[in-house]
């Protein structure tokens, strides 16, 4: 009976590794997904469309998105939502591949 209760035992340590490193694996994958979230809501574009407006304003020239979005600290999505806002309300332009104020 005493052989029992060790192969039991055996298999049971042997088994845990297994679950421990997949759930190590998995983590990752929803860092990254959470990383890029942008919130998509009236407020948060309309603040993304100020922060836009602000480092055109300040650059007092035309910038590429990738520009903007390094002047206002945001990322590039946030950024083409911010142009997004500003282009229907009429506030910016295209000027050659750039935006400026309008």
């Amino acid at each position: 009976m005493a052989e029992k209760k060790a192969t039991k035992a055996a298999a049971t340590k042997a088994a845990a590794p297994k679950k421990e490193t997949a759930k190590k694996a998995a983590a990752p994958k929803k860092a990254a997904a959470k990383k890029a979230e942008v919130v998509i809501n009236a407020e948060n574009v309309g603040f993304k469309a100020g922060d836009v407006y602000n480092a055109l304003a300040a650059a007092e020239k035309a910038l590429t998105v990738a520009e903007i979005a390094k002047s206002a600290k945001i990322s590039a999505e946030e950024a083409f939502l911010g142009i997004g806002w500003l282009l229907k309300e009429g506030k910016v332009k295209d000027d050659n591949n750039k935006i400026a104020l309008a």
